[in-house]
């Protein structure tokens, strides 16, 4: 390619070549993380599209398969995520129950959802490098495992001196967590091709906002508020945590049965070329990477803001609706519903809508805008007293705040390839339980010092930050494949 300088003689334009991390496959090699733009290494992000043809040379193209039983190991796992997050939300939704059943106070009874978020973020380290090591099967199995151990614990602890048990059995849950909240894109880029990636990440995502969704909804049916009887609200209590249970065991045996580390043959060019990457990089030094690439740490703390807010609405969605709603458990529980199932129906569409397009930048900052302006319309119409309202501005927040969930996870993993999804996303949910246990602790000492909308406003702050943040983003992050941002 040639052009004219000032003296209008033709002179050569450098083409961009490959460089960074090399690898070499069938006696060939290739680069798959850079190009040389101005005599530097610069790393980009690539699409899905764009891994298929990352290597220099003329390379023959590795044999690659998609096979039926991926969709069933993507709805085995987003079943046992799906119980995992409805452990986490059962106590807060009907939180005055538990508080009257158990004598405790709402702070602790809150402390039943922090500790989900509190034990992910020393653990998720050791997590991520155990799915790095030992891989898919062997942290599935983990995951299932002590999700169904913790639900037969609670099973003992339904009496009103043993709300230590109910603690500990909801501590093992929490753990069952970190090894399941790391795996959506790890499931995907490992099973399905370049075309299904997102929306079978968003699928993932998608199992354990149901959770949270029959969370809401069925504890306020099956533990009614019989503060006048405790032996029926005990006995409600009991059937609430077998049901839990025997779910989760079988959904345990599931994993045992249909959970497969891969598939014999890649699904993808760029699945290939990683599984035949030499292992250069340490856990530690993957970590180290991450945290010098300036566009994820920006997304790691505008999505640790938005989760974070939305982790702390849920935990306490059962106070705020019965401030204004005196005795309104039940309509608290579908409020919560509705949050969630407009949410999911969000997952999906902006799951499919980068899958489409890959504009990871601008879909990103519009969420977030939407959100904030869904959680302002939500905080001033909280206490109108017309609780049909709520509903809608619910669903609003919810669609479009649980929208961004997977596009964060998604966005994390191009931005940061060829760096394992494992830990891409397990720092990306650190942040999110580090802001969600902020967020609540802080949100619900406002609420009980200076009301709901004190508690309110304090997050609607906070997103504002986080819309700021991701302005800065996106001149940061490299380009997409389309070459917009």
């Amino acid at each position: 390619m040639v052009d004219a300088d000032g003296t209008g003689c033709p002179v050569t334009k450098a083409i961009p070549t490959a460089c960074g991390k090399e690898v070499v496959i069938n006696g060939i090699t290739g680069h798959i993380d850079g190009v040389i733009q101005d005599g530097k290494c610069v790393k980009t992000a690539r699409s899905p599209e764009e891994r298929e043809a990352m290597l220099t040379g003329d390379v023959k193209p590795i044999q690659t398969r998609l096979y039926w039983n991926r969709f069933v190991i993507l709805v085995v796992f987003s079943l046992y995520s799906m119980v995992n997050a409805f452990q986490w939300i059962q106590y807060s939704i009907i939180a005055n129950i538990f508080c009257h059943f158990y004598q405790v106070s709402y702070e602790q009874v809150d402390w039943l959802s922090v500790v989900y978020m509190l034990v992910y973020v020393p653990l998720i380290f050791p997590a991520a490098w155990l799915l790095d090591k030992k891989g898919l099967r062997t942290v599935a199995l983990l995951g299932s495992g002590l999700n169904c151990i913790g639900a037969w614990i609670k099973i003992a602890s339904v009496r009103q001196d043993l709300f230590g048990v109910t603690m500990f059995a909801q501590t093992v849950c929490s753990i069952a967590q970190i090894f399941i909240l790391g795996l959506p894109s790890r499931v995907a880029s490992v099973w399905f091709g370049p075309k299904e990636v997102s929306t079978a990440c968003a699928t993932a995502v998608l199992g354990n906002q149901l959770g949270v969704a029959f969370g809401f909804l069925l504890p306020p049916i099956l533990v009614p508020n019989t503060k006048d009887d405790l032996n029926l609200m005990a006995r409600n209590i009991s059937i609430l945590f077998y049901g839990t249970a025997a779910v989760a065991t079988v959904l345990f045996f599931m994993v045992v049965a249909v959970f497969k580390e891969k598939p014999p043959l890649p699904p993808s060019q760029s699945q290939a070329v990683l599984l035949d990457t030499p292992d250069e990089y340490s856990y530690k030094q993957s970590i180290i990477n991450l945290f010098k690439n300036v566009p994820f740490v920006l997304l790691l703390l505008s999505y640790g803001i938005l989760t974070g807010s939305y982790y702390s609405v849920g935990t306490l969605l059962n106070q705020m609706i019965i401030t204004y709603y005196e005795g309104e458990e039940l309509n608290a529980g579908r409020i919560g519903l509705t949050l969630v199932v407009s949410g999911m129906v969000g997952s999906i569409i902006s799951g499919f809508w980068v899958d489409r397009t890959k504009t990871y930048k601008q879909t990103t900052l519009a969420v977030y805008i939407i959100s904030f302006i869904g959680m302002l319309v939500f905080t001033f119409t909280l206490n109108l007293g017309y609780i049909q309202i709520v509903f809608v501005t619910a669903g609003a927040l919810g669609f479009f705040m649980t929208g961004y969930l997977p596009l964060g996870f998604e966005f994390g993993v191009e931005i940061t390839y060829p760096e394992p999804e494992g830990t891409s996303s397990g720092l990306l949910n650190a942040s999110a339980q580090l802001f969600g246990i902020v967020f609540t602790l802080a949100q619900g000492k406002l609420k009980a010092d200076y009301g709901t909308l004190a508690g309110n406003l304090f997050l609607c702050s906070w997103i504002f930050v986080g819309i700021l943040l991701t302005e800065l983003l996106l001149p940061a992050a490299p380009l997409s494949s389309t070459g917009s941002i």
